[in-house]
């Protein structure tokens, strides 16, 4: 993997701004670090979409997250989060998150997701859709 400094906005083919908001702040008067997760969560449901995920027997779980918190981020900021593919498995994949504030990088993250079936409860093979994402 890259080190955190050599990750640039245009790597990616997912974008989603999104405004820092006066809640989010905490006692040091920058945002939070757990919000980031918020952040990404957000980010993450809307890459999703472009795969039609219906969370039943189509469904994809969290399984572990990994964040370095490179730069503090004060309020008020406008992010964007980034995000692609960057590791395929069996019946799992990891999603690179970036949060940029303009060309400073925020945040990395490296969330591992595995493909489940609710109806059946259990882990099944990565969908084409994502294996198709990839190779973007």
């Amino acid at each position: 993997m890259k080190n955190s400094n050599d990750f640039n906005i245009n790597d990616f083919y997912f974008q989603h701004k999104i405004k820092t908001r006066f809640r989010d702040l905490d006692a040091f008067k920058h945002v939070n670090n757990a919000t980031f997760l918020s952040y990404l969560e957000d980010a993450r449901l809307l890459f999703f979409k472009r795969w039609s995920i219906n969370f039943q027997e189509k469904s994809l779980i969290v399984a572990s997250v990994k964040i370095d918190y490179i730069n503090q981020v004060i309020h008020p900021s406008e992010l964007t989060i980034c995000q692609k593919i960057s590791r395929i498995g069996k019946k799992s994949f990891d999603n690179l998150s970036v949060i940029f504030l303009e060309d400073k990088i925020i945040c990395v993250a490296t969330i591992t997701i595995v493909c489940y079936d609710f109806i059946s409860k259990k882990t099944i093979p990565v969908y084409e859709e994502i294996k198709k994402d990839f190779n973007l």
